[in-house]
């Protein structure tokens, strides 16, 4: 190889909004060591944070490193590095069938970059990772470079005890491991020192906070200290398990005006059958009691979840279970996966797989189902007004911006008109006058 000197650096980053995190981790780290940042076609390294959560996550890695790998032959670029959970699952595979790669990072190394684009640029060939529960210093997250401006996803810890049948992130992620208060707190006034708003917490299980270092659930004590922050307005929960959401937890929701009264509770389905066999531990009746619990102490909470059918062993009379379910409880946002079999998982080695075709059917049946319960939803929002923070302009005086209700990317939008200029990031109030499949219309106030 040829040895590259100065470089400018290109930067992809796949999958989830925790490995987003880590990627801004990376950046602030290519950042400090003065590195330039450029596009794809004009750099001489491309690093590519990779997701292998699932399979159609491995496949897009596949198909990314192959497509940049083209720069190495036609543009400039000089080398490859492979981060993140497909690096830190298929190390050896990369190698032997990518060629095209330079290096490979895990997912408790990423602190080695520095490191490794020196050797990289020397023409060397390596590779880096550890124990999966290795813990990453917490001082890395300071150096964080946020992508955006308004809004940041705050990851509270890392891993997963749950060990579901159907999941690889254990075996990628490590034991469920908490980051300390004074670390986050730290990391969230940096932010807020940057201009972020908005903090989205997020985690494996982010209800299980603290249980770990502190021997006891400390999520409503993080929030408390997290609404303290000059400048952060809203606070947003994601993935949240329901069996851990404790009731100091729900009063903070209620009661604590930053928090936003939204929560992000994955449960995957609602018959107890294959709640048992995904290695689930709860009961379709709990799920009701506690859904009951949330909304009968937080009215208006928007509830969003996820769900996972054609699991194996999944027959119709378990899914019709799924679809009543939907029905009854009347998720305000809902997601659906159709099943991924996972090689090294229990669920891959159950009997009774479903097919394809029935697993795509059974996903599209949830979502027209979700489709008219989320119309009812919205339509009942007409006539309120709602604050919300601008996402983007379009038109020339139109905007979109999201709610209390919607996280970025996964939920829907109010679309304005507004004569006064706006920037990104801006709050404002805006009245609900009309409502659409999945997004709201209104006028600003």
């Amino acid at each position: 190889m040829i040895e590259i000197k100065n470089p400018k650096i290109a930067f992809i980053s796949l999958g989830c909004d925790k490995n987003l995190v880590d990627s801004e981790v990376m950046l602030g780290l290519i950042n400090k060591e003065g590195y330039e940042i450029s596009s794809e076609e004009n750099s001489d390294i491309i690093i590519i944070n990779t997701c292998g959560f699932i399979m159609d996550a491995t496949n897009e890695g596949i198909q990314t490193i192959l497509r940049l790998a083209e720069y190495k032959k036609i543009g400039s670029c000089k080398a490859l590095i492979v981060t993140g959970c497909m690096a830190q699952r298929y190390e050896q595979e990369i190698f032997k069938e990518l060629p095209e790669v330079d290096a490979v990072i895990g997912t408790t190394q990423f602190q080695k970059l520095p490191k490794v684009l020196k050797e990289v640029m020397a023409g060397k060939q390596v590779s880096y990772l550890a124990s999966i529960n290795t813990p990453l210093p917490e001082d890395l997250f300071l150096l964080r470079k946020p992508t955006n401006k308004h809004f940041a996803y705050l990851k509270i810890s890392e891993g997963c005890d749950k060990n579901c049948t159907y999941c690889t992130i254990p075996s990628i992620r490590g034991s469920y491991r908490s980051r300390t208060i004074e670390s986050l707190l730290k990391e969230a006034t940096l932010l807020a020192n940057a201009g972020v708003k908005e903090l989205i917490l997020v985690a494996q299980d982010s209800a299980l906070y603290g249980t770990d270092l502190y021997n006891e659930n400390m999520l409503h004590i993080l929030l408390q200290e997290l609404s303290k922050i000059d400048g952060i307005k809203w606070l947003r929960i994601l993935y949240a398990y329901p069996e851990h959401i404790t009731e100091e937890t729900i009063a903070e929701i209620s009661n604590n005006p930053k928090v936003l009264p939204y929560l992000d509770m994955p449960i995957q389905h609602s018959h107890d059958y294959i709640l048992k066999r995904m290695g689930r531990r709860m009961s379709g009746s709990r799920l009701r009691e506690i859904i009951a619990n949330l909304r009968a102490k937080i009215p208006n909470i928007t509830i969003r979840t996820t769900l996972i059918v054609g699991f194996p062993g999944e027959e119709e009379i378990h899914f019709l279970n799924l679809v009543e379910f939907i029905k009854d409880i009347k998720f305000d946002r809902l997601g659906v996966f159709a099943y991924s079999k996972e090689e090294n998982t229990p669920a891959a080695k159950l009997n009774n797989q479903v097919e394809d075709y029935v697993k795509q059917f059974r996903k599209s049946f949830i979502m027209k189902t979700q489709e008219k319960i989320s119309k009812e939803k919205l339509q009942s929002k007409v006539g309120e007004t709602m604050e919300a923070v601008v996402e983007k302009k379009w038109g020339e005086k139109s905007y979109i911006a999201r709610t209390y209700m919607d996280c970025y990317e996964i939920d829907g939008y109010v679309n304005f008109d507004s004569n006064i200029p706006l920037n990104i990031g801006d709050f404002v109030n805006v009245k609900i006058t009309h409502s659409l499949d999945h997004d709201l219309s209104g006028e600003i106030i």
